[in-house]
């Protein structure tokens, strides 16, 4: 069923409220929702026999496709427009869809669809950087300054390694907001406005060099303008365009057939079309689908297909991407978020890829992406066995009350509960004790904007 309608925020509530800013969930190119980033230890492990939900088969057991259609299904009627998703474990596996592709004509979603993967393009860049590296033309601790010292000069040209762009502790700011300033104004105007804008790889990173800082460097911090300077710097090194370098060593390299970086602002494959909430200050929620990406570029653009993307993850976490030290490089993790005191860090993020515990206990490889419009989160096992993809048509549909507190979120507790159980076997069951604190104080929620931003 479609999401529930919501009253248009009164004009004097757009205001951006600067003083939030330096408090607010990083921003980003992700879409992991609020439960995945919540410690763990405050979760309940999913449950077993005794829960009234269908099992899923356990890794290394078989899907069970039953339970698998059910879950995506009870994602759509928690008020996802639509979903579609691939699983495997093993040389089992399985696709399915559920909902509507586009809820004007009702047309039906279908699990081939290609989709717009956001952020999950930065572990593409990682792996080719990582590629230059193992090739001696790259150093992983070398300053960013010895490759662009024209765009990075100065101290942060200096002290800067290619190892803190990639695990994002560079202290480089997001340039999102500064390249869409009236997000914090009129979301829907500035979306609508800049829909065939081109931006230079070179303008996203001034912007981001020049915003104000929001982490020192060294911590952990989200800012896409890392990715960016990530593709600049492979097209230094290799004297080519860096989505070509890409598409070549990465994406053929895998065999990826509908996975590429999109030419026009249109998608060229089967595709839904892609609506965005912006926490109800679009409303209804309005089609993205066409959109110019140079906005994105590496570390954003990519298009791919579900059962592209477990093809990719299972490819790269068995070794067949990369060598083994480069490999081992880029699974070492910091940690993604502060914890409170006497919890454990539940998301580490390490070159281009996290690791996140889920609560039904195990760890997981992967990364999440949100465009405007487009949401993916696509996880595995360590070993490339057991994995899941998803990709979902609506964004920023949660919802805050008058003190900025989330309030309950069917949409996103769904969603989890499908991943995590299609990973662990379990019927997954997302956490009911989550802090009910303002979004900034959250760990990392891959958001484009917050809420916080648009009060």
């Amino acid at each position: 069923m479609p999401l529930a309608r919501v009253n248009a925020p009164r004009p004097e509530r757009r205001r951006l409220r600067l003083a939030a800013v330096a408090t607010a969930a990083v921003l980003s190119l992700g879409a992991v929702p609020a439960q995945a980033a919540a410690p763990a230890a405050t979760a309940p492990a999913a449950t077993g026999s005794g829960s009234s939900a269908a099992p899923f088969a356990g890794p290394g057991r078989g899907l069970d496709r039953a339970a698998l259609r059910s879950s995506l299904a009870a994602f759509h009627e928690a008020g996802m427009y639509g979903a579609y998703s691939a699983v495997r474990d093993g040389s089992e596996q399985w696709r399915g869809a559920a909902g509507l592709a586009d809820v004007d004509t009702e047309r039906r979603m279908r699990p081939d669809f290609e989709h717009r993967i956001g952020s999950i393009t930065k572990t593409f860049t990682a792996v080719a950087v990582l590629q230059q590296v193992r090739q001696g033309r790259i150093g992983l601790d070398a300053p960013i300054g010895r490759y662009l010292p024209e765009l990075i000069p100065g101290e942060r040209g200096r002290e800067v390694t290619v190892r803190m762009l990639l695990n994002h502790t560079s202290g480089i700011p997001d340039y999102v907001l500064p390249a869409f300033p009236g997000l914090t104004v009129d979301p829907g105007k500035e979306l609508d406005e800049n829909r065939f804008r081109r931006l230079r790889p070179e303008q996203l990173v001034r912007l981001g060099l020049a915003a104000p800082p929001v982490a020192e460097r060294g911590t952990h911090s989200y800012a896409n303008t890392n990715y960016v300077i990530a593709g600049l710097l492979l097209q230094k090194v290799t004297g080519e365009d860096p989505e070509t370098y890409i598409t070549r060593n990465v994406i053929r390299k895998a065999g990826l057939r509908h996975t590429y970086f999109p030419s026009s602002p249109r998608v060229s494959g089967p595709h839904a079309r892609m609506y965005e909430s912006m926490y109800g200050y679009i409303e209804p929620a309005r089609d993205y689908s066409v959109y110019d990406m140079s906005w994105a570029g590496t570390a954003g653009a990519m298009v791919s297909t579900m059962r592209d993307l477990n093809d990719f993850h299972r490819q790269l976490l068995g070794g067949k991407l990369l060598g083994p030290a480069e490999l081992r490089a880029m699974k070492t993790t910091v940690p993604a978020y502060e914890p409170d005191p006497g919890q454990d860090v539940a998301m580490r993020y390490g070159l281009g890829i996290y690791t996140l515990r889920m609560p039904g206990g195990g760890w997981y490889w992967g990364h999440d992406g949100g465009v405007f419009g487009a949401g993916t989160w696509a996880l595995s096992t360590e070993n490339g066995r057991r994995q899941v993809a998803v990709g979902y048509s609506l964004m920023k549909y949660e919802r805050f009350d008058e003190q900025n507190k989330p309030k309950p979120d069917p949409i996103g507790a769904a969603l989890f509960s499908y991943v995590d159980g299609a990973l662990s076997g379990g019927a997954g069951k997302p956490s009911t004790t989550l802090r009910q604190s303002a979004p900034g104080s959250l760990p990392p929620l891959r958001s484009l904007v917050t809420p916080e931003q648009l009060r």
